[in-house]
């Protein structure tokens, strides 16, 4: 929330407005005084990294009568606000649109008792809503993702993965709780991350017979050989008749029927605490902006929006819109309509069959076997969420009754016929492994016959498959289905707006420099200089500073030379002498093969002087390693699985005369997130998008955020608003290929 809160901040006194904190949420508008308060640049300074909101948040039941609102509206009309911003969950925006509404009516009532001149009424004649959603649960209809939902998400992953370490060492059961009283987001997500053997949620309560068939999953999964189980379990779990699923409920359920040794851990509001994730500062630093865009455009007509994200990309819907399909979920699940409730939930109408195949060892027993030969392997530096997205692909792939082949060690291992059978147990809990298991290395030889059917999990594997389709013309047995997934830390594939392994990279990054401007606290004035991984892509030093507060990041995409390193110097230099302690300057390790990580620092040393000091730090391979993000472990999974299900498809498409005979364009794709949609291309078709010197694609969407850093960061600089989002219609049923853009 803070993240929201700063960049509401800055964005509106970056376009000349007069802003307000509001302390204690609607409590402090209705009893005014020192709880309203306006705001300045420095008022915001060192907020990212802090949990919770250091405005406060608290409820009010005053705020629910008309006498609440018209004292409320009193203290707006008294300070000139017109414009409000509300981050919070439906109630709280179902409040701020009955106060939008009954605005006018509040505003003659104050004249009448003499509260306000009559001329108020004309000049404060509407009041405009903006909202953003922060719900850890993400409950909210109309937005793929909520503000805090990532960093919930890493509490719980942080938490299992510490517990599985002690459940595996005393071949215990544990039975985890989670928060989501009303929805199953972060039950069901967090079982797909950390490789849970059975997950329970709300919206989709179990069949009769639930505790048979969990019992007789979590006894099969023992006899394989695994030393651990792990049951998540919503707070809100129900059965088919209504009747709550506790986790202890769960726990003597398993002690009585298979006498495993279980506990219970009931994580409660560790999940609201701690340090925002990567993810949820750049998601709060864009709806922010945008809410404050959108604020700019209402018009005394607008109705109220909800700023959201969908796939990859800000979206403005309308509030009530929201609020409605949010309550009909509810309303759905009341009346015991659970495969409605889930539809109109939208994300779980594809999470949750996904999460039954990957969970649940008997579907692939009972599917047909197809014949077909699928191998997996990775190509290119390791990144994290690699191994979750293998695990991925071979259970789909088992289940879709494939025989699945590991390839290690690249292709530099299929040449030298390093592929083995991969079957359902061996990949058992690789989802929280970090680094590639199967081992990956670059490989710059020929293409050679000895291949079969398979599916690439690449990093640099553009130019190898494309090697591939190449040799199609040359060796028939290259005619078959070939995918590739993109995952870098880098994030420089073409066709694709996110990879696996970023997300994890990019919060390496902010932890540490969280923790290296905390080490100048109390200390006299001191700069920063961070050098990032990325070849001669941008992409984390420029993200990364936007999610850690940077005042300037140096990348190759964006020239600069010694006038630009000058002007930074100088505005840093005004800004520490006027508010800030502490100054961050991010650069991309090939950024300029002159204007080095050792030059910016003396450079910045020799000009600070008598102003600030300087430190240097080059992060290096710390970037890459690391157990995967929670992002990242469902990502891989998600496209993972889509991509073998495309390959299935495909194999059956093109078998004719008892080969696979696969040589059209379409056969050989790449699978990536384009703006809204999971999009399969032709890698063919990614070569003019390419700049295979620098392996970078020619377009970034990425570039388009680097002026809100600068933004952020106090400079004066233009900010781009042709990308800004339109008000829209929430869409009941998306189509099947929205359905997976859900970025997380």
């Amino acid at each position: 929330m803070n993240a929201a809160v700063r960049a509401v901040v800055r964005m509106g006194l970056y376009v000349g407005a007069k802003v307000y904190f509001i302390h204690e949420g609607y409590q402090g508008m209705v009893d005014g005084g020192e709880n309203i308060r306006e705001a300045t640049w420095e008022s915001v300074s060192s907020m990212l990294q802090v949990g919770g909101t250091v405005i406060g948040s608290a409820r009010c039941k005053e705020f629910r009568t008309h006498e609440g609102r018209l004292k409320a509206a009193l203290n707006l009309v008294q300070r000139g606000i017109t414009n409000l911003c509300v981050i919070g969950g439906d109630g709280s925006l179902t409040g701020a649109n009955l106060f939008r509404e009954e605005w006018s009516g509040l505003l003659t009532e104050l004249v009448e008792q003499g509260s306000i001149e009559a001329d108020a009424v004309q000049k404060y004649s509407a009041l405009h809503i903006v909202g953003m959603v922060g719900s850890i649960d993400n409950d909210f209809c109309g937005t793929d993702m909520t503000i805090g939902t990532d960093s919930a998400l890493h509490r719980i992953i942080e938490v299992v993965d510490a517990i599985m370490t002690t459940a595996q060492s005393h071949q215990r059961t544990f039975v985890l709780e989670v928060m989501g009283r009303h929805c199953g987001y972060l039950a069901l997500v967090s079982a797909l991350a950390c490789g849970a053997d059975w997950v329970l949620i709300p919206e989709m309560p179990p069949e009769d017979g639930w505790e048979d068939k969990m019992c007789q999953k979590l006894s099969a999964t023992r006899s394989r050989g695994t030393r651990l189980n792990i049951i998540i379990v919503a707070e809100g779990a129900i059965d088919r008749h209504g009747k709550p699923i506790t986790s202890s409920l769960v726990k003597d359920l398993v002690v009585k029927c298979l006498g495993f040794d279980t506990r219970v851990t009931i994580l409660g509001h560790v999940q609201r605490g701690g340090t925002p994730s990567a993810f949820d500062r750049i998601l709060a630093s864009r709806m922010g902006v945008e809410a404050v865009l959108a604020l700019l455009e209402t018009t005394a007509n607008t109705p109220a929006c909800v700023v959201s994200l969908c796939g990859n990309q800000s979206v403005r819907l309308p509030l009530m819109e929201c609020v409605q399909m949010t309550q009909e979920v509810q309303k759905a699940m009341d009346e015991k309509r659970f495969e409605e409730a889930v539809k109109l939930r939208g994300l779980f109408a594809l999470m949750f069959p996904m999460s039954l195949v990957l969970l649940t060892f008997l579907l692939c027993i009972l599917h047909p076997q197809s014949n077909f030969n699928v191998a997996v392997l990775n190509v290119g530096a390791p990144a994290a969420g690699m191994n979750a997205a293998v695990r991925s692909a071979v259970r789909v792939g088992i289940s879709e009754g494939h025989k699945m082949f590991a390839v290690n060690d690249g292709f530099e291992g299929f040449c030298k016929g390093q592929i083995k059978e991969i079957k359902w147990a061996d990949v058992g809990g690789w989802t929280g492994q970090g680094g590639s298991l199967l081992g990956t290395k670059r490989y710059t030889g020929q293409p050679s016959a000895a291949l079969m059917h398979f599916y690439i999990l690449p990093l640099q594997a553009l130019e190898s498959l494309l090697q591939l389709y190449d040799a199609r013309a040359t060796y028939e047995e290259f005619c078959i289905p070939m995918g590739m997934l993109p995952a870098t830390i880098s994030n420089n594939v073409p066709g694709t707006d996110l990879s696996i392994g970023a997300d994890t990279a990019l919060n390496a990054i902010v932890e540490t420099c969280d923790r290296i401007k905390q080490s100048a606290s109390g200390t006299k004035r001191r700069v920063f200089i961070i050098e990032t991984m990325g070849g001669y892509c941008g992409y984390l030093a420029s993200v990364g500073g936007l999610a850690a507060g940077a005042d300037a990041a140096y990348i190759y995409e964006e020239p600069f030379d010694i006038r630009d390193l000058q002007a930074n110097v100088e505005h840093l230099t005004e800004k520490m002498k006027t508010s800030i302690q502490r100054g961050l300057v991010l650069r991309n390790e090939n950024s300029n093969e002159n204007y080095t990580t050792d030059f910016i620092y003396q450079l910045y040393t020799e000009e600070g002087k008598g102003v600030f000091d300087c430190r240097k730090n080059v992060l290096g391979h710390m970037q890459q390693g690391g157990a995967p993000s929670p992002f990242d472990r469902n990502f891989g999974t998600k496209i993972s699985a889509k991509a073998m299900q495309w390959i299935s498809k495909k194999l059956v498409e093109t078998f004719r005369q008892g080969r696979v005979f696969a040589n059209t364009e379409d056969s050989c794709c790449l699978l990536g997130m384009r703006r809204r949609a999971l999009v399969f291309q032709p890698v063919v078709q990614l070569k003019d998008e390419t700049d295979f010197v620098h392996r970078i694609p020619k377009e970034q969407w990425w570039l388009k955020l680097r002026p809100l850093m600068k933004i952020l960061a106090k400079y004066k600089t233009s900010y781009d608003v042709s990308d800004s989002g339109q008000l829209e219609h929430v869409m009941r049923n998306r189509p099947k290929e929205l359905d997976a853009s859900v970025a997380m």
